[in-house]
């Protein structure tokens, strides 16, 4: 029996063998150059990150963003923008994991599926900080070569040439309700 007689093969591909999510909420304080009065609006932007395997359990992503926090000072007479920069690191432990690869390349996707978004802004300790409490949510995905098997069919694949008929047959009763001037009654509005 030769190599061809044999009713599986296996294909190496390359293939999602890891796949995990997380959600999770931290809490920054910034210190801002006044003593903030009241807090006047607070947002999250440029956010960066990246990610890579580590080990066989997740992912860590590594990434920053920015917090601005629009506040109040003087007793409510004057307004100034705090901006701060804060770097992070996650772990996301995979929670579907194919332990088939065949080599240890991989590649790495991650996706935020939620932004950094600010949940709380509020004035902290005497007045001196403000704390800033933050969400984000990421999902990730490895990929791999890996083994699949498959059964191979002894006769081939077997394409049947067949020619469905459609019956586009128009009558009279298809053409009635046409109006054959709509254009010149759309030119004259």
């Amino acid at each position: 029996m030769g190599f061809q007689d044999q009713s599986y093969r296996e294909i190496i591909t390359k293939a999602v063998i890891g796949r995990g999510r997380k959600f999770s909420k931290n809490i920054d304080h910034i210190k801002p150059e006044h003593k903030p009065s009241s807090i006047l609006g607070c947002w999250v932007i440029n956010h960066l990150y990246n990610a890579k395997k580590k080990g066989d359990k997740g992912v860590e992503i590594t990434g920053s963003y920015d917090i601005n926090v629009w506040y109040s000072h003087n007793d409510n007479t004057k307004t100034e923008v705090v901006t701060e920069r804060v770097p992070y690191k996650e772990l996301v432990k995979l929670s579907v994991r194919d332990e088939n690869c065949i080599d240890d390349e991989y590649e790495v996707y991650a996706k935020a599926i939620q932004q950094p978004n600010c949940l709380e802004c509020k004035i902290v300790q005497h007045g001196q900080k403000i704390f800033v409490e933050i969400e984000k949510e990421f999902l990730v995905e490895v990929i791999g070569e890996t083994k699949l098997c498959v059964k191979v069919d002894p006769d081939g694949c077997v394409v049947e040439d067949v020619e469905e008929e459609w019956d586009f047959e128009l009558t009279d009763d298809d053409f009635k309700d046409v109006d054959p001037d709509f254009l010149e009654k759309k030119h004259d509005n």
